[in-house]
């Protein structure tokens, strides 16, 4: 949670002067605490072409930003209005469809966006010794995930996840999350349709084999615990 900046005030302000709501208006210029963009780990242009600055301006400066916009409107004076993200997963989930799907989708992207670098590395330490354990192989387990994120139905998230020590990949159909649950996310790929038809139109595939260029996978093997 971050304090809003001068230049957010100025835009609260000005929607409310197109704002038929005075209560929304008061609740949004007053609030102090908002969910907020987070800043990209690498450039724009740091993917190539697998993922093209263009593909960022839509996909972050877009979808995710539009995400953010969207959840910080969804929890004003209501229960979820102050809370963690977390928080805000955990308690709109099987409660509250917009205000969940937003939250997870804010939570999803962030996490996404430290899944990648700009230079190619491989797992080392704890994580490629888990992955061997419990894959066999790295190539195992990029193939086991592969498939997985290519034959995913539909719009949603495909993710490796730690469940009683041992890993696990896991798809998710449209906003729903490892996030708020008992499944420690490690890493994650979008298999939304928008994170790839720019650079690679329908060929999911193609992204997907990409991916594998451009994985933190430093940053992934910090969030076992």
């Amino acid at each position: 949670m971050q304090t809003m900046s001068a230049e957010e005030d100025i835009k609260k302000r000005r929607f409310c002067q197109s704002s038929r709501s005075a209560k929304l208006c008061e609740l949004l210029i007053n609030r102090k605490d908002m969910f907020e963009l987070p800043e990209l780990p690498f450039s724009k242009d740091a993917l190539g072409d697998w993922t093209s600055s263009e593909t960022i301006d839509f996909h972050y400066g877009k979808h995710h930003a539009g995400y953010v916009k969207k959840l910080n409107l969804a929890v004003l004076g209501n229960e979820f209005e102050g809370q963690s993200l977390d928080e805000v997963i955990k308690g709109s989930r099987d409660r509250d469809t917009k205000v969940f799907n937003l939250a997870a989708q804010h939570f999803n992207h962030s996490f996404f966006w430290n899944c990648l670098a700009g230079e190619s590395s491989k797992p080392e330490g704890e994580l490629a010794e888990a992955i061997d354990r419990d894959f066999g192989s790295l190539e195992d387990f990029k193939n086991q995930f592969g498939v997985m994120a290519l034959s995913h139905f539909g719009s949603g998230w495909v993710w490796i996840v730690q469940e009683e020590g041992k890993l696990a990949i896991r798809d998710y159909h449209d906003a729903e999350s490892p996030a708020g649950t008992i499944a420690v996310p490690l890493l994650t790929l979008d298999v939304w349709e928008h994170a790839y038809y720019i650079d690679h139109r329908n060929d999911r595939g193609a992204f997907i084999e990409g991916f594998w260029n451009h994985v933190n996978w430093e940053w992934v093997g910090k969030q076992m615990i």
